[in-house]
C-alpha cells in the first residue's frame, strides 16, 4: 500500500516541478474517480502511521501464562542459546529467581555465548544489589543500567525502560508484561498466590524489529551495537501477521493506538492492566465506546502493592461505570498483566499500563497481533480472569465490589511501585487541575482527591508563612542544581561546536595544501 521510497523531499520537489512544467497534473475529479483502497487497506494504513510500527507477517506466537509457563520457556530458551542473549528487563531481584537466570546466564557467557543485559536504574534501586551486577560483569556478561541519576539531568530519572524483552540467537524473542522476581512464582509457606502475568513467544521476521529495539536502547545506556551483533530477519515461521510498538518517551504511540482501538472496536474490549491511571481523552473513548453498545470490560487489581495508591486508582472508577464499561477486581494477590482483545480480532500483549508515565513518559515495547485465532485465544483468557475476579458496582452512590474477599496485601515486592505511584500522582494532577481551573466537571467520587489535595496545599502554604526557609532553602538548592545541569551542559554543547568547527577548518587547510600544487 505504501510506495518504499516513501516519498522523499527531493522527488517531491521534483514531481512538482515537473507538473508544472509539463501542464499534465491529475485534476480532482480524475483522483475522485480512482478506485479507492479496500477498508482492511485503509485500516492497516491508519494503525501503520498511528502507531509508528508496519504490519510483519509471517510469524509464529505462543501465548504464555503466568511465570509458570513464561520462566521454563525463557530458560529453555537460554539454556539453547549458541551466539547471542539480549536480556532487557525493568526488574531483576535479587532473590531465588533473580539468582537461578543469572546462573543460567553466566553459564551461557562461560560457554562463550555473547550475553548483554540491560536493566532500569529505578526499577532496580533497593532490589538488586551492587554486588549482583558485578558478578555478572565478573563472569563476562556486558552488563549496562538505563538512566541513573546524573548531576546534568536532575529530572532525567523520571524516564524509565520499563520494557521486558528478550531476544536469542536472533531467532526467538519473548515480550511480556513479567519481570524477574519471587513475586510471580509465589510463596506457598507464606500463602503468598503467584502474581497473574501474560506473555508471548514469537518466531518469524518480527524478532528482527523486536532486536531492533534493543539495540536502540542499549544505544542510550552507552555505545551502540556493531552491525554485526544483530542478524538478518528470520525466515518465515508462521501466519500471524503483528506489530512490534516500541515506545520512547515523549512519543505517544501506544496512547493513540489504544484511542483508536477504543474507537474502533464494535463488539466487545476486554483491557487488563496492572496500574490504571486513564486520562481523560481514554476515559472518554472507552465511555463513547461503551455508550455505543460495545461491550467494555476493565480487569485491574483489587490488592495493590502499594495500598494507598488504590485510593487515587478506584477514583477513576465512578465514570466509567455510569456510562456503562464493567470494572473487576482481581481476587488473588496481584494482576500484573498488560493486555488488551478488541472483538476477538485485534490484541495486544507488552509492558505499557493505561497510565501516562507508560504513554509518554517509558521506554516500553508491545506486539499488537491481528490475527483472530490469537485474539480469540486471548479473549478467552480473559474471561477466565474473570472468573477470579469480583465487579464493581454502583450502589446507592457508592462504588463497591460486593462480595469481595479479604486478600492480604503483600509487601516488599515493589515490582512496578514507581509506574503505580505515577498513576496515581497522574489522577491526582488530573483532579487538582480541574478543580483549580475549573476545566471540567468533577465527579462526585473526586471529592476526598480535592480534599486531600486541597489540605496539604494550606498547610504547605501555612508552613511557608510560618517558616520561610523552610520552603526557600529547598527550592533554591533545586534551582541552583538546575541551574548548574544547564550550565554544565550549555558549555558541553559550546565546546563540541568548537571541536567541530575547528575540525572542519583542518580538513579545508589540509585539502587547499593538497590542492595547491
Amino acid at each position: 500500500m505504501v510506495p518504499e521510497d516513501m516519498f522523499a523531499a527531493g522527488a517531491r520537489m521534483d514531481s512538482r516541478r515537473q507538473i508544472r512544467e509539463d501542464g499534465a497534473a491529475q485534476s480532482l475529479d480524475e483522483r475522485a474517480t480512482a478506485t479507492p483502497p479496500s477498508v482492511h487497506g485503509w485500516a492497516n494504513q491508519v494503525f501503520s502511521r498511528t502507531s509508528g510500527a508496519p504490519l510483519c507477517d509471517g510469524n509464529r506466537l505462543v501465548l504464555l501464562k503466568n511465570a509458570a509457563e513464561n520462566y521454563p520457556a525463557w530458560l529453555k530458551a537460554i539454556d539453547r542459546a549458541q551466539r547471542t542473549i539480549h536480556f532487557e528487563m525493568y526488574i531483576i531481584h535479587e532473590d531465588a529467581q533473580g539468582t537461578l537466570f543469572a546462573e543460567a546466564l553466566l553459564r551461557k557467557a562461560a560457554e562463550g555465548v555473547r550475553v548483554r543485559l540491560l536493566y532500569d536504574w529505578m526499577g532496580g534501586f533497593g532490589k538488586t544489589s551492587r554486588g549482583f551486577w558485578n558478578r555478572l560483569r565478573a563472569g563476562s556478561i556486558d552488563v549496562r543500567c538505563y538512566n541513573p541519576p546524573r548531576f546534568d539531568r536532575p529530572f532525567g530519572w523520571l524516564s524509565r525502560d520499563h520494557r521486558k524483552t528478550i531476544v536469542i540467537d536472533h531467532e526467538v524473542a519473548f515480550v511480556t508484561g513479567l519481570c524477574v522476581g519471587q513475586a510471580w512464582v509465589g510463596e506457598p509457606a507464606r500463602h503468598l498466590d503467584p502474581w497473574r502475568d501474560t506473555g508471548i513467544e514469537v518466531r518469524g521476521p518480527a524478532v528482527a524489529d523486536i532486536e531492533a529495539a534493543f539495540a536502540e536502547a542499549w544505544a542510550a545506556a552507552g555505545a551502540p551495537l556493531p552491525a554485526s551483533a544483530l542478524g538478518p530477519p528470520p525466515p518465515a515461521s508462521g501466519h500471524v501477521p503483528l506489530r512490534v510498538v516500541a515506545t520512547v518517551p515523549n512519543t505517544a504511540g501506544l496512547f493513540r493506538v489504544d484511542q483508536l482501538v477504543a474507537a474502533m472496536a464494535r463488539r466487545r474490549l476486554c483491557l487488563t492492566d496492572a496500574y490504571y491511571g486513564g486520562t481523560a481523552p481514554y476515559v472518554d473513548a472507552l465511555r463513547a465506546a461503551a455508550r455505543d453498545g460495545v461491550d467494555v470490560r476493565l480487569l485491574v487489581p483489587g490488592a495493590s502493592d502499594i495500598p494507598v495508591v488504590s485510593l487515587f486508582s478506584r477514583a477513576g472508577y465512578r465514570p466509567l461505570l455510569e456510562a456503562g464499561v464493567r470494572v473487576y477486581e482481581w481476587n488473588g494477590s496481584m494482576i500484573h498483566a498488560k493486555t488488551a482483545v478488541a472483538d476477538g480480532r485485534w490484541a495486544r500483549v507488552g509492558s505499557t499500563n493505561l497510565n501516562l508515565a507508560s504513554w509518554l513518559g517509558n521506554r516500553e515495547l508491545d506486539v499488537i497481533v491481528e490475527h483472530e485465532p490469537f485474539a480469540r485465544e486471548m479473549e478467552d483468557m480473559f474471561l477466565r480472569d474473570l472468573d477470579d475476579a469480583t465487579e464493581v458496582l454502583l450502589q446507592r452512590n457508592r462504588v463497591r465490589a460486593p462480595g469481595a474477599p479479604a486478600v492480604r496485601t503483600r509487601r516488599g515486592s515493589g515490582a512496578s511501585s514507581g509506574g503505580r505511584v505515577m498513576a496515581g500522582a497522574v489522577r491526582v494532577g488530573n483532579t487538582v487541575a480541574a478543580a483549580a481551573t475549573n476545566a471540567r466537571v468533577l465527579g462526585g467520587v473526586e471529592w476526598n482527591i480535592a480534599v486531600i489535595a486541597g489540605t496539604v496545599l494550606a498547610l504547605v502554604a501555612a508552613l511557608a508563612f510560618t517558616y520561610p526557609r523552610t520552603i526557600a532553602y529547598p527550592l533554591g538548592v533545586l534551582a541552583a542544581w538546575i541551574a548548574g545541569a544547564i550550565l554544565y551542559r550549555g558549555v558541553v554543547l559550546a565546546r563540541e561546536r568548537h571541536r567541530c568547527r575547528t575540525n572542519q577548518e583542518m580538513r579545508s587547510d589540509h585539502t587547499g595544501q593538497r590542492a595547491a600544487p
